[in-house]
């Protein structure tokens, strides 16, 4: 027992594969924090409308949605280690056109022509990288790894905007994003120098090829037929709904509502991703303590709250800590449903259920969006985010009346455990 509790804590702490991943996802976590401030405010200085800002989130989010469809198929029938590595390429080619094109001026159309086609890109590296976690470490770690991970990235997201906010005040948002191209690279390098080691279920079952929409609807039957999981993607497709446009409105209720400049955005941004931080620390101690479902829905409760705060609040502080609130509440539920799927899922079928999990919970997600910034520029970011708190708070209620309430609890997995037998 205690070597196995030893061959544990090495896999997260000193196995070199598991460290060049995380070091490596890292460095790309940077970049895309650039691209988070840089791509709004591209579209903000060229054609200052958030409804234009909200557009391109709309379609991008599409095609990701699109995308995500049938990446899972990929992911399960592909080495998953050699599409990240493509995908990581593709973006560094993309992002680093934006740059260029922008040398003679602003050039809107490309945005909407290279970010669609990245999101899409990028939600297939997503998928193939929540499959790839459960094959770094052992299953009763996966939360804590995933913890790790997304702490990890938080705090270079805590750099990026401040650094990227200072980029863009000085060189323009553009050249952002060409740090944004060059972390693909390093990416692409550190999974160069990693394997995934394969999983204890992997030879389980012998996974069939069958049509594209037969494979994953294969995941989407596992995940419809797991109460928690099916509640889980209801409730998310919601939460996704009212805050999928969160950042373009944060933006535009700086920048136009407060008076904040390029730099000050950046600012807020980076500050708040403490928040995210704070709340991937938390997550693996609170649901080893109160349970999956007290802390799912103690997160949505906590991003409610805190979203209807930012509305009522008038100054960037408040809005900044807030913001800081809210996000340590999405990393504790996102992080928490991330590993509850990746816990019960099969290896030969997780590709599919990420797939078919994140394709229909993101799916109203462009659409709100677009009804999110449309509402922020007709009645102001104050009284859009209200709305989008309160509704928050109705899906954490919601919560309570499904399966995710007892989920995980102690009790339940004490009462799940057999008996020990008779001496």
């Amino acid at each position: 027992m205690v070597r196995d509790l030893r061959t544990t804590d090495r896999s997260l702490w000193r196995d070199r594969a598991f460290g060049t991943y995380w070091f490596a996802q890292s460095l790309s976590a940077a970049g895309d924090a650039f691209a988070f401030l840089a791509v709004p405010l591209l579209v903000l200085h060229a054609t200052g409308s958030v409804a234009q800002m909200g557009l391109l989130t709309a379609v991008a989010g599409a095609a990701a949605v699109g995308a995500g469809v049938f990446g899972g198929v990929l992911v399960d029938r592909y080495d998953r280690r050699t599409l990240m590595i493509v995908v990581d390429l593709v973006r560094l080619v993309l992002y680093g056109l934006i740059p260029l094109a922008w040398l003679a001026g602003p050039q809107v159309w490309l945005l909407f022509v290279v970010l669609p086609i990245c999101e899409a890109a990028g939600m297939l590296f997503q998928i193939a990288a929540v499959a790839a976690v459960p094959t770094l470490v052992d299953r009763d770690r996966i939360t804590e790894a995933n913890g790790r991970l997304q702490a990890t990235f938080a705090l270079a997201a805590v750099g990026g905007p401040l650094l990227a906010g200072v980029v863009s005040a000085r060189l323009g948002p553009s050249s952002a994003l060409a740090v944004n191209a060059a972390s693909f690279a390093l990416s692409a390098a550190g999974l160069w120098l990693i394997r995934f080691r394969p999983r204890d279920d992997a030879g389980a079952a012998v996974v069939r090829r069958e049509k594209p929409l037969a494979e994953f609807l294969a995941g989407a039957r596992f995940l419809w037929r797991e109460p928690v999981l099916r509640a889980l993607t209801v409730l998310l497709s919601v939460f996704i709904f009212l805050t999928y446009g969160f950042t373009d409105v944060l933006v535009y209720h700086v920048k136009h509502d407060l008076g904040g400049t390029d730099g000050t955005v950046g600012t807020v941004l980076g500050l708040a991703a403490l928040g995210t931080v704070v709340g991937a620390l938390l997550v693996a101690p609170l649901r080893r303590r109160r349970g999956f479902g007290t802390a799912w829905i103690g997160a949505q409760l906590v991003c409610g709250l805190a979203l209807a705060g930012v509305g009522l609040a008038g100054s960037i502080p408040a809005v900044t800590v807030l913001t800081a609130v809210y996000l340590c509440g999405v990393s504790v539920g996102g992080i928490s449903s991330m590993s509850l799927r990746q816990e019960i899922t099969p290896d030969h079928l997780l590709g599919r259920v990420t797939s078919a999990f994140w394709s229909t919970h993101y799916s109203l997600g462009p659409a709100g969006a677009a009804v999110l910034t449309w509402a922020a520029g007709r009645y102001g970011a104050a009284a859009v985010t209200i709305v989008a708190g309160a509704g928050c708070l109705l899906v954490a209620l919601a919560g309570l009346c499904t399966p995710i309430r007892s989920a995980g609890s102690p009790r339940a997995i004490r009462d799940a455990q057999p008996a020990p037998a008779a001496i």
